[in-house]
């Protein structure tokens, strides 16, 4: 697994992942669904003007399996990043998203002028509560009831690391 600029002809692969509602679900309104070729094209031509690049494809054997990336934060918040990430399906549950965590968390940390990295995990997504835990991350806060999504309330966690500094 390696983690690579988005090329636009993931395009057709990023459309087949990211049109599932299991994976829409676990994402925030901003994520369509469906998820058309358009969309996939659109978000691979906004990614590649990125410098440096913060958002990459999740790569087995020259595939693009999902997509990680980190968001830079503004104001008060601007030591800091916020995590989002997706995998497609029939992936899920090889450790595939804790290893691309854990480079994007080193990435981070050694690109961005940042101390903190965190994600915001719906409560009722333990996978992705399993992934943060295993790549380090910490359970700062639940925020009981906060995400309105697909008709009902749900707990918004906020996990994060925080960059060593000797």
């Amino acid at each position: 697994m390696k983690l690579r600029p988005w090329k636009i002809e993931d395009a057709e692969n990023l459309a087949n992942y990211a049109n599932n509602p299991k994976v829409a679900q676990c994402l925030t309104n901003a994520f369509p669904h469906p998820y058309t070729i358009e969309n996939a094209k659109s978000f691979i031509e906004m990614v590649s003007n990125q410098n440096p690049t913060a958002i990459f494809a999740i790569d087995i054997d020259d595939e693009a399996l999902g997509s990680i990336g980190l968001h830079a934060q503004t104001d008060i918040m601007c030591k800091n990043m916020e995590l989002g990430y997706f995998l497609g399906e029939p992936f899920w549950g090889k450790g595939i998203t804790t290893e691309a965590v854990k480079q994007m968390v080193e990435y981070g940390f050694e690109n961005f002028d940042v101390t903190r990295i965190y994600a915001r995990p719906y409560g009722n997504n333990l996978a992705s509560q399993k992934v943060l835990e295993k790549a380090g991350f910490t359970l700062e806060a639940r925020i009981e009831k906060n995400i309105y999504k697909n008709g009902e309330f749900l707990d918004e966690l906020i996990y994060a690391v925080r960059k060593k500094i000797n």
